[in-house]
C-alpha cells in the first residue's frame, strides 16, 4: 500500500499535450466539500482518522461516547462533536444522514472463554459493532446515492479474517462487519459508492493496552510478556501498528485513484495473514 504519492495530496492528473496524462500540482484538500462521519473518533484510530480527513478538507462529524474528548478532537479539527451511545438505536438513528464518507470504527473488547463469556457483554459488542454500523450506513446511503459518490470505510480487524481464542464476541462482530461491507459494495457500485474493510492487527490504542491484564490471565503469562508472546507472536513485523498508519489507509480509499477498489478487505497486519 506504500506509494510515492502522499494520499493526502490527492491524485490530480490532467491531459497534457497530445492527450497524455501529466502530473499536475497536488491538491492536498482533495476532500473539500465532503462530509465524513467517524465513530469512536475521540481517540486511537478514530481520532487519527478525524485528523487525516480534516487535513484533506473534509468536514468531520466526531462521534463518540466520551463528550470531553470528542469536543477536544472537534475543536482541533474544525469538526462537529456528536456525543452518542452507539448501543442505543435511537441515538444512532439521530446521527447525521448527510455524510459522504462513513468510517465505522467504534468498538470494544472483552476477553473470556466462550463458556464463561458474559451475555450482557456479548450483546453490547454486537449492538455497537454490528447493528450500529448497519444503521449508520443504511441512513447514509440515500445521500450518497443522490450525489453519485460515497465511501464506506469499515475499520475491521485481522480478526475479521482470522480467529483467536477468548474473543468470540469480537471475532463474530468483525466477521459480520466484513459481510455487511461486501453487500454494500455490491449494492452501491452502480451509484458511485465503494465499501471496503481495513484489517489491522494490534494497533497502539487504549483498546489494545486495556487487554494486557486480561490476556495475561487468559494465557497464564506475566503481563510484561503479552505484547511479544500474544500480540506480536504471529506477525512478521514485530511492532504495534500506529493509529496514523490505519488512518492513512482509510484516507487512501477515498482518493480518486482508488475508486475501483470495493468489496475488499485490506490487511494491515504486519504479515499475520501471510501464514
Amino acid at each position: 500500500m506504500e506509494s510515492t504519492e502522499n494520499p493526502a495530496d490527492g491524485p490530480d492528473r490532467r491531459p497534457g499535450p497530445g492527450g497524455t496524462a501529466t502530473p499536475a500540482r497536488p491538491t492536498r484538500r482533495f476532500l473539500a466539500g465532503r462530509k465524513a462521519l467517524v465513530t469512536g473518533a475521540a481517540g486511537g484510530i478514530g481520532r487519527a482518522c478525524a485528523e487525516a480527513f480534516a487535513a484533506a478538507g473534509a468536514e468531520v462529524y466526531v462521534v463518540d461516547l466520551v463528550a470531553g474528548a470528542a469536543k477536544d478532537v472537534a475543536a482541533a479539527t474544525g469538526g462537529t462533536a456528536i456525543v452518542a451511545d452507539l448501543a442505543d438505536p435511537d441515538a444512532v438513528e439521530a446521527l447525521p444522514d448527510d455524510a459522504d464518507i462513513v468510517v465505522n470504527n467504534a468498538g470494544l473488547q472483552h476477553v473470556a472463554p466462550v463458556h464463561a463469556f458474559p451475555m450482557d457483554r456479548f450483546a453490547l459488542i454486537q449492538r455497537v459493532m454490528v447493528e450500529a454500523p448497519f444503521r449508520i450506513v443504511r441512513r447514509a446511503l440515500p445521500h450518497m446515492y443522490a450525489r453519485g459518490w460515497g465511501r464506506v470505510v469499515n475499520i475491521s480487524s485481522v480478526h475479521g479474517l482470522r480467529a483467536s481464542p477468548y474473543k468470540s464476541a469480537y471475532v463474530m462482530a468483525k466477521h459480520a462487519l466484513e459481510g455487511l461491507s461486501k453487500v454494500v459494495a455490491l449494492e452501491g457500485a452502480a451509484h458511485g459508492v465503494t465499501s471496503n474493510c481495513l484489517n489491522p492487527g494490534y494497533v497502539r490504542t487504549p483498546l489494545v493496552e486495556d487487554q494486557i491484564a486480561d490476556q495475561a490471565l487468559a494465557h497464564d503469562i506475566p503481563a510484561g510478556e503479552v505484547v511479544e508472546r500474544v500480540f506480536l507472536e504471529r506477525t512478521a513485523i514485530k511492532r504495534l501498528i500506529e493509529p496514523a498508519e490505519v488512518a492513512g489507509a482509510a484516507l487512501w480509499l477515498c482518493a480518486e485513484n482508488t475508486g475501483y477498489i470495493t468489496g475488499s478487505s485490506l490487511p494491515l497486519d504486519g504479515g499475520w495473514t501471510a501464514h
